[in-house]
C-alpha cells in the first residue's frame, strides 16, 4: 500500500514539474571544445563543436537615446500619477537621485518598491510627435536565445517598432510592429506569432495583442525568440535536434536570431482614447523599468568562453581560429578555407577545425610549438587541399597537440592500397602493404620485389612526399620519447 502511494505522489510531482517548467532552464549543450580520449595509441585529442552560457545581455551593453535630451529633469517638470491620470502633481528632478529616472534605471535589479524606471519627457510639445529612439549597442554579434521582454512602467505605446541591426548600427530592419491599430499605424494586417510556421517564422508582422491598454499584464511587451524555436523543437522544445539541424542549414533563419544592435522605437505614448486631451498633456510620457535580453557570444561554435575586458566582448576561440566571432583561422593554420562549427550529428557537433597551412611544414619543430596535423601534408592534387564539405555531415579533423601527430582522417589524408584509418593514429594495411600510409609494399623492405614476387610494381604516387611523410614522423616519434 506504501509503496503504491509512493508512486502515485511521484508520478503526481513528476506532472506538477512538467507544468510549472515548460522550457529547459539549461540548454546544455556544446558546453566543451575538446576533449582527450584513449585509443590503442594512447591519448588523442577529440575536437566538437561548442559555445558559450546564455546569460543576461544587459549587463554588456551600451544605451543611447535619441533625442539625447529627453530624459525627463532638467529642467524639472510635473507629470501625472500612473494611476491617476488627472493627479498631476509629481516631479521629475535630474538634479536629486530621488526624483531622477535616468536611462541605467532600465536595467538595474528590479523587485524594489517602489520600482526604478527611466522615464521621458512629457508630451508638452504636442502636436509635435513624441517619438525616442532608445539603442542597446553590445559591440559584438550575439545570438538571442530567449524572449526579449520590455516592461513598462507607464502605459504601453501606442504605436512602437522592434528594429535589429547586424552590422553595428549602420542598417537597420525591423524585427516587430506593435500597435493598437495596425492598420492604421502601419497599413498591416494584425498578427500573432500564434499565426505564423515553420515556413513563414521569419515573417516581420504587426501585433496589437501588446498594445491594449489598462489589462492584465499591460505593462510589458514580448518579442517571441521562443515561440519561434517552438516551430522546430516542438512546444516544449524537447527536439532541440530538429532546430539545431535548421539553424545548420538555413542562414537565414540562424542570422534572424543574431544582432549586434537592438533599437526600441517609440512612436506614439499610450493615449487610452481616440483624442489626446490637451489640457493634461503631462499624463501623456514613456517609463521603462526593466529591460531583458537573454543571449550568447556569437563565436561561430569555436569557444566557449565570451570574456568581458575594457567594456567589450571576445570570444576566447578554440579549434585554431581567431577574431572576435571566431570567423577566420590562424596564421599558419590555413589548410583549407574556414568554416563555421556545426551542431549535426547530435550531442557533439563537428568542430570543423582549421588545420595547417602548407607553408608551415617547412619549419623545424619546436618543443613550444603544437605540431602540425600531418593531413595537410597530401599535396599531390591541390584541389584537394582545400574541399569543400558539407557542415552536416563532416567529421571533425583532429588537430594534434604537440606531442601527437594525426596520421589519417579519411578526408584529407587516406591510407593507400585500401588501408583503412584507425581513430585517425595509424592505418590498417593489407597483408602486402606496409609503410605509415601503406604506401609501400612488403616485399621492398626485404628486397624480394620482382616480376615473379606476385605483389607488382610499387603504386604510382609522389616518392618524395611519402619519404617526408616518413621523415616527419619519424622525427615526431623521437620527440614523444
Amino acid at each position: 500500500m506504501y509503496l503504491s502511494r509512493f508512486l502515485s505522489i511521484h508520478a503526481l510531482w513528476v506532472t506538477v514539474s512538467s507544468v510549472m517548467q515548460p522550457y529547459p532552464l539549461v540548454w546544455g549543450h556544446y558546453d566543451v571544445c575538446k576533449t582527450q580520449i584513449y585509443t590503442e595509441e594512447g591519448k588523442v585529442w577529440d575536437y566538437m563543436a561548442c559555445q558559450p552560457e546564455s546569460t543576461d545581455m544587459t549587463k554588456y551593453l551600451k544605451v543611447k537615446l535619441d533625442p539625447p535630451d529627453i530624459t525627463c529633469g532638467d529642467p524639472p517638470e510635473t507629470f501625472c500619477a500612473m494611476g491617476n491620470p488627472y493627479m498631476c502633481n509629481n516631479e521629475c528632478d535630474a538634479s536629486t537621485p530621488e526624483l531622477a529616472h535616468p536611462p541605467e534605471l532600465m536595467f538595474d535589479f528590479e523587485g524594489r518598491h517602489p520600482s526604478t524606471f527611466w522615464q521621458s519627457a512629457t508630451w508638452k510639445e504636442y502636436p509635435k510627435p513624441l517619438q525616442v529612439n532608445i539603442t542597446l549597442s553590445w559591440s559584438k554579434t550575439i545570438e538571442l536565445t530567449d524572449n526579449i521582454v520590455i516592461t513598462f512602467e507607464s502605459g504601453r505605446p501606442d504605436q512602437m517598432i522592434l528594429e535589429k541591426s547586424l552590422d553595428y548600427g549602420r542598417t537597420w530592419q525591423p524585427y516587430q510592429y506593435y500597435a493598437t491599430d495596425c492598420l492604421d499605424a502601419f497599413h498591416m494586417d494584425p498578427k500573432s506569432v500564434r499565426d505564423l510556421s515553420q515556413h513563414t517564422v521569419l515573417e516581420i508582422i504587426c501585433t496589437e495583442e501588446y498594445s491594449t491598454s489598462y489589462m492584465t499584464n499591460s505593462k510589458i511587451i514580448h518579442f517571441e525568440i521562443k515561440d519561434r524555436f517552438a516551430f522546430f523543437a516542438g512546444p516544449w522544445l524537447r527536439n532541440m535536434a530538429s532546430l539545431y539541424g535548421q539553424l545548420d542549414t538555413t542562414k537565414k533563419l540562424r542570422d534572424f536570431f543574431t544582432v549586434t544592435d537592438l533599437r526600441i522605437r517609440l512612436l506614439r505614448p499610450a493615449v487610452g482614447e481616440i483624442f489626446v486631451d490637451e489640457l493634461h498633456l503631462a499624463r501623456y510620457f514613456y517609463a521603462i523599468s526593466d529591460i531583458k535580453v537573454h543571449g550568447r557570444c556569437k563565436c561561430n561554435l569555436h569557444a566557449t568562453v565570451c570574456v568581458y575586458d575594457n567594456s567589450k566582448l571576445t570570444c576566447e576561440c578554440e579549434h585554431n581560429t581567431t577574431g572576435p566571432d571566431c570567423g577566420k583561422c590562424k596564421k599558419n593554420y590555413q589548410g583549407r578555407p574556414w568554416s563555421p562549427g556545426s551542431y549535426l550529428p547530435i550531442p557533439k557537433g563537428t568542430a570543423n577545425t582549421c588545420i595547417p597551412s602548407i607553408s608551415s611544414i617547412g619549419n623545424p619543430p619546436k618543443f613550444n610549438r603544437k605540431w602540425p596535423n600531418i593531413s595537410s601534408l597530401e599535396v599531390s592534387n591541390p584541389k584537394q587541399v582545400a574541399p569543400k564539405l558539407a557542415l552536416s555531415t563532416v567529421s571533425s579533423v583532429q588537430v594534434a597537440n604537440h606531442k601527437r601527430a594525426n596520421v589519417c582522417d579519411n578526408e584529407l589524408l587516406h591510407c593507400q592500397n585500401g588501408g583503412t584509418c584507425h581513430n585517425n593514429v595509424r592505418c590498417l594495411c593489407p597483408a602486402a602493404y606496409t609503410g605509415i600510409l601503406c604506401e609501400k609494399l612488403r616485399c621492398e623492405e626485404a628486397g624480394s620485389c620482382g616480376p615473379d614476387s606476385g605483389q607488382g610494381a610499387p603504386p604510382r604516387g609522389s616518392p618524395a612526399l611519402l619519404s617526408l611523410l616518413a621523415a616527419l614522423l619519424g622525427t615526431a616519434g623521437q620527440l614523444c620519447i
